[in-house]
């Protein structure tokens, strides 16, 4: 016989576990709902990881999430090596990419390419910003390509006259 016995009961409960595991992906609930995460942050930018390996087995290699920048706010300058898209859902403003100065407005989609040096700033005095980003980190992290550092923090105070903002309630 070309197999033995036991490599027969072993293909079998490998077999057995794969189908286990498709079972339980196939129920895995595929809606969530971003109010059922807190914000972190502040005080000008807030964040919040919506879909994420922690958060849901269907999805290991995707990453999304909820960024809130308050009126005339700016998130930190930083760098990491997997690219991210993002689509601004709310406001105006621009990035800096490794120097280069890129203008957005809602409903535009914008790419932060593989290793670019980045930083999001919201160029509305009196709106919020809101942008939705999508990232393959959790695959980039699987392959050990860790490497991401903040060059420079964002501000730790509100824009003048922004004292009481806070993200919103319905995200």
């Amino acid at each position: 016989a070309l197999f033995h016995r036991r490599d027969v009961f072993a293909r079998n409960a490998a077999l057995d576990d794969a189908i286990d595991e498709l079972k339980a992906l196939l129920e895995e609930k595929r809606v969530y709902s971003s109010q059922d995460v807190p914000w972190k942050g502040g005080p000008g930018q807030y964040g919040k990881h919506i879909i994420s390996p922690k958060a849901s087995a269907v999805t290991q290699s995707l990453e999304t999430h909820i960024e809130a920048y308050a009126p005339g706010a700016y998130g930190q300058k930083h760098g990491h090596l997997n690219s991210a898209v993002f689509y601004v859902l709310k406001g105006h403003g621009h990035d800096v990419h490794d120097g280069r100065h890129i203008k957005w407005e809602a409903g535009d989609v914008m790419i932060v390419e593989n290793g670019c040096v980045h930083q999001h700033f919201n160029d509305d005095p009196d709106d919020e910003t809101i942008l939705l980003v999508f990232k393959a980190k959790p695959m980039f992290l699987f392959m050990h390509l860790l490497f991401q550092k903040i060059v420079e923090w964002p501000p730790d105070k509100l824009p003048e006259g922004q004292d009481d903002y806070k993200p919103p309630a319905d995200l």
